[in-house]
């Protein structure tokens, strides 16, 4: 692998990590790209390439996966976890999560009740794999 590729992957990393660390904060394309030291077409075009998926689908799939953890181990309310995981509306919240988990907020909840399994086999079990 070249020394520009590796670099590259270097800066989408810097940039992926970011948004896992601040996933609930409002984020955008162009401070993501500063954090990557690339234009913002070229972040966009570079990361779907190393990521397979875009900035902004793997924002909305990480804030889902925290949202379903909130959602099966508190007690907060569904409008809570949508404005806790990072989302401006609850419309928008409800649509992307059915989207990539294949039911509404309400209903995933309803369906899964807290096991006491290990973390990482139930992080496995309910990590949704992509959508479309």
């Amino acid at each position: 692998m070249s020394r520009a590729v590796e670099e590259s992957n270097r800066a989408m990393l810097r940039a992926r990590d970011a948004m896992d660390r601040s996933y609930a904060q409002p984020l955008d394309i162009p401070a993501l790209a500063r954090i990557a030291h690339v234009s913002p077409a070229h972040f966009i075009r570079t990361f779907r390439a190393t990521f397979g998926e875009t900035p902004h689908r793997y924002l909305q799939r990480r804030r889902v996966e925290r949202a379903m953890y909130l959602l099966t181990q508190t007690d907060r309310d569904v409008t809570d976890v949508c404005f806790a995981v990072g989302f401006a509306s609850l419309g928008t919240f409800s649509r992307t999560f059915h989207r990539i988990v294949g039911e509404p907020p309400t209903a995933y909840r309803r369906g899964r009740a807290p096991a006491d399994v290990p973390a990482c086999f139930a992080k496995a079990w309910t990590r949704p794999s992509s959508f479309g």
